[in-house]
């Protein structure tokens, strides 16, 4: 870069994120296993501090609570079991109440006669849970009894929405697992097989929020087609979760792994450079700006699927880490929050705004999970280990004013830092040697630069 390029103060904004022509192979998370295990705490014990057990057992608090359990298994913190076992107390182990089976519905509602909507079940993926814990007949009894009447059911459409594949998917393999009934794996592949034949798009590999916003009859405003994030969300992490308890000889186990990696294939191309996926994932200006549940739901299934091999590590590894740098550093808030979670709804909403602020009980859930699972990741470093070389991208622009950028190292291991335009020239290097170093930017012009390291764990701070 010429030296004679504008000279003047500049700023920039940051964001963290893996770019694949500098680092593909060796793409990694900057965090330690300790440092993420911190976050979790962080995340889960505001949300507990502020947040009572005692609410309904309805999906959006349910869904917290598959989040709160995968907490619970990665730090072993009894606390957190315990503010599951006491939500399921205080909701009798049970979902909708309802006790009148020719009542029974399946359709949208919240009264107590849809026992057999979805959003009503999710409850009980936790009170399976914990009943693996500690068993007693009690804590199953009301999920045994709901789900033996679903399954001999003589219907196939109970799952006509996005959102119900991760309500209830789990809970039949899970039941599986409990019971060892056939039927629940039979019925499972019947009630997906059913959701997927009018919800999946086979040219894009996602899935519409429900039959109503299939394209061509319904589009986005600018006429393409709208794929809600948090629903394929919803499907993605419903995925992985079934993949974890289904045998390895189900018949019908190549249709799940096929759409998980189908999945994977296609959200990976749509990413934002800032590692969230909007709102609407192939119409960004349907509803522009980040979003949370979404992004961490497709972050969780990414480490799944790397950590299960599912996955190819080095085609994947840069989106996860993407996505789990936008979690960590922007969507959590310094005290403990999650922010930029997009509202109860269906659909990515035109001109609706969604801010650090914006925070839900689901979103925390999904959080939770994504973090839970990156601990899991086999080579995530520990303190005091080596680390391998990574590159960060930054953003540079021209007011307001200043001249250099800070580089924290976060490991005890001395290295090169080098600066790199788009191109792949380089433009600057520095030896760290300390925790702090300096670096000199005061010559660029505004743009995306890259930073790459070489044996050092870093973070940039503003000055």
């Amino acid at each position: 870069m010429s030296t004679n390029s504008i000279k003047s103060r500049i700023t920039f904004s940051l964001f963290f994120c893996f770019i694949i022509p500098l680092c593909t192979a060796s793409a990694t998370i900057s965090n330690t296993k300790e440092e993420v295990i911190t976050i979790i705490k962080k995340v889960n014990n505001y949300w507990q501090s502020n947040n009572s057990y005692a609410v309904s057992s309805f999906w959006d608090r349910a869904a917290y609570h598959t989040g709160n359990m995968e907490a619970y298994s990665v730090t072993g913190i009894e606390a957190y079991q315990t503010y599951s076992e006491n939500w399921a107390k205080y909701n009798n182990w049970i979902g909708a109440t309802g006790t009148n089976k020719s009542q029974w519905k399946y359709t949208y509602g919240e009264g107590g006669d849809y026992v057999l909507f979805g959003d009503n079940q999710i409850c009980f993926q936790t009170y399976i849970d914990l009943y693996n814990l500690a068993p007693d007949p009690l804590k199953i009894a009301r999920t045994t009894e709901v789900m033996s009447y679903e399954i001999a059911s003589t219907r196939k459409d109970y799952w006509w929405w996005a959102d119900g594949l991760y309500m209830v998917m789990p809970v039949m393999t899970k039941m599986y697992k409990l019971t060892g009934n056939q039927l629940c794996l039979d019925k499972l592949y019947q009630y997906f097989n059913y959701a997927d034949s009018i919800m999946y798009d086979k040219d894009e590999y996602l899935y519409y929020r429900d039959a109503s916003y299939v394209y061509p009859t319904h589009t986005t405003l600018s006429g393409k087609k709208d794929f809600w994030s948090r629903g394929d969300g919803w499907v993605f992490a419903a995925l992985a979760r079934v993949l974890k308890d289904l045998p390895l000889t189900d018949l019908h186990r190549s249709l799940y792994e096929t759409r998980f990696r189908n999945m994977a294939a296609g959200l990976i191309k749509i990413q934002q450079p800032e590692g969230y996926w909007t709102r609407s994932l192939l119409d960004p200006a349907q509803a522009p700006g980040r979003e949370t549940s979404g992004t961490a739901f497709f972050t969780y299934g990414l480490l799944w699927g790397i950590n299960n091999g599912y996955l190819d590590r080095s085609e994947y590894l840069p989106a996860a880490a993407l996505g789990w740098n936008y979690l960590s550093t922007i969507a959590l808030q310094p005290n403990g929050s999650v922010g930029y979670v997009q509202p109860i709804g269906s659909a990515a909403v035109p001109g609706q705004s969604v801010t650090a602020t914006n925070t839900a009980n689901f979103g925390v859930g999904a959080f939770l999970l994504a973090a839970s699972e990156l601990t899991r990741l086999e080579d995530i470093t520990s303190e005091n280990t080596k680390i391998a070389d990574q590159s960060k991208s930054i953003f540079v622009y021209p007011n307001p004013a200043t001249s250099d950028l800070t580089i924290m190292s976060k490991s005890r291991i001395k290295g090169n830092i080098d600066l790199f335009d788009l191109t792949g020239n380089k433009l600057n290097s520095s030896l760290i040697q300390s925790e702090k170093t300096t670096l000199d930017i005061s010559a660029l012009v505004p743009g995306i630069y890259i930073l790459k390291a070489n044996n050092v764990s870093f973070k940039i701070v503003k000055n």
